[in-house]
């Protein structure tokens, strides 16, 4: 699972696919009509979610990539929970994908962003997205 072409935009809803850089922002496509647009950095903070961490109480944190591989593995038995549900269902749950999360620097937000973002990459399949390998030339 690769996440880093796969960025959050302040201030726009839904993720979006970097397409390329610029010297001033970027350009972004849709994944739903797979428009692209630039988005400029003046205006907006991007977020890759490949570089998104969580913390846990043992003082380090854990990649996003884990947390969705453990929504993942319990999918069956413990699905995710609506983002509008209250916010004891929604702790419950992210309690049970991630025990050692630090309630004291995750807060309810966060989780919704979590469960938000994992639903949205599930629905569009993008788990499954192939790994872009760059190409190496020689010299």
């Amino acid at each position: 699972m690769n996440l880093d072409k796969i960025i959050a935009v302040s201030g726009m809803p839904g993720l979006f696919k970097i397409v390329t850089n610029k010297n001033n922002g970027l350009i972004v496509a849709d994944f739903d009509s797979g428009k692209k647009k630039f988005v400029s950095a003046r205006k907006h903070q991007f977020t890759p979610l490949g570089t998104i961490s969580i913390y846990t109480d043992d003082g380090d944190s854990i990649a996003l990539t884990k947390v969705f591989q453990s929504m993942i593995d319990q999918k069956e038995d413990n699905p995710p929970v609506k983002t509008n549900a209250g916010g004891a269902v929604i702790t419950e749950y992210f309690t049970d994908i991630l025990p050692n999360y630090d309630k004291d620097k995750v807060y309810l937000s966060d989780m919704k962003k979590v469960i938000k973002w994992f639903k949205f990459i599930e629905e569009r399949d993008l788990f499954n997205m192939p790994v872009e390998e760059e190409e190496v030339t020689e010299e």
